[in-house]
């Protein structure tokens, strides 16, 4: 597969629903490179990094973890160079890190709740072999936000509770009015059954609203205008509509 351009700076290798496989996103500074998602695993990585050495550019210095789930992180592992997250990705991942990767013991995981079987079909597809499964937590976790300059552009990086996580982490690049929001601006298939909780949307759409983005880039459909983002997102606000991710 080959990466897709958006922007001067910015590309992305496509995600594949057979596997709920994420957009993974590339950053081009003048001083260093950053990516947006680890992915799926090993695999993925792979298939991003050959992408992005088939371009002729650097692999990124710093991974940006969107949330902790799994297709946007089981490629941490493989990754080259540093990975940043959400404070609370990183307790998070320390959590699945001591999960057993059986098929007794994710069954007993659905069971009590703490997976849910969209997930659990798609991460058996991915690994056939579950014994492969390895979960790694990220460099450093972000309490507050912060700023990466890549040397000619700065990227700004948000810690934010949202409709789909409470670990969510926004990238936004203000030269280019882009903003990297993963699975942010879906529904909460977890703890609210795939719907929107209210008042997290509200308090999601008042941050968002506030950064001037004309492009956003989502993490399993195209990146979309601001308009069809922000359109897309009313939808949820009564907490009646199912999240698209």
């Amino acid at each position: 597969m080959q990466l897709k351009k958006l922007t001067d700076r910015v590309y992305y290798l496509p995600g594949c629903s057979e596997t709920d496989q994420p957009n993974l996103y590339y950053i081009r500074g003048r001083d260093f490179s950053v990516a947006v998602d680890a992915g799926q695993s090993g695999r993925h990585v792979e298939m991003f990094y050959d992408a992005i050495g088939a371009e002729g550019f650097a692999l990124p210095r710093y991974t940006l973890l969107t949330h902790w789930h799994w297709d946007h992180t089981f490629g941490l592992p493989f990754i080259q160079g540093k990975s940043m997250a959400n404070a609370l990705t990183v307790q998070k991942l320390s959590e699945v890190q001591k999960w057993a990767w059986t098929d007794e013991a994710m069954q007993e995981r659905l069971r009590m709740g703490q997976e849910i079987s969209f997930c659990d079909e798609h991460i058996r597809k991915e690994y056939p072999d579950l014994s492969r499964i390895a979960v790694s937590l990220p460099d450093q976790g972000i309490f507050s936000p912060m700023t990466l300059d890549l040397g000619d552009v700065q990227l700004q990086l948000f810690p934010v509770d949202s409709p789909h996580s409470r670990d969510a982490l926004l990238v936004y690049l203000p030269e280019e009015k882009v903003l990297f929001v993963g699975d942010a601006d879906c529904g909460d298939y977890y703890d609210n059954q795939g719907l929107a909780d209210p008042d997290r949307l509200e308090c999601y759409l008042r941050f968002v609203r506030s950064l001037d983005y004309e492009l956003c880039c989502i993490g399993h459909e195209e990146p979309e205008s601001r308009e069809e983002n922000l359109r897309n997102m009313m939808q949820l606000e009564t907490g009646k509509t199912e999240g698209r991710a």
